[in-house]
């Protein structure tokens, strides 16, 4: 999974991000705005998990999201 194309397709990516970790409020993910290490620190304060339990839960989710790939407009 590419974190710069996260990045930059946040809305549209954001949902999946709420979708695995629902305790996190959208001001939470405005602040987040794709950044991986925002993400990590997120989930360990949210879900009260270590620093390598929650980088453990983000692998997990990016392999589960490889092929993600930002929806194109025409």
């Amino acid at each position: 999974m590419n974190w710069d194309i996260v990045e930059g397709n946040w809305k549209q990516f954001k949902g999946k991000v709420q979708e695995r970790w629902g305790k996190l409020t959208d001001d939470q993910l405005d602040v987040i705005a794709g950044k991986r290490a925002d993400l990590a620190g997120k989930v360990q304060e949210s879900y009260g998990v270590s620093k390598d339990e929650a980088e453990e839960q983000i692998k997990l989710f990016e392999e589960h999201n490889k092929d993600y790939e930002p929806e194109k407009h025409s």
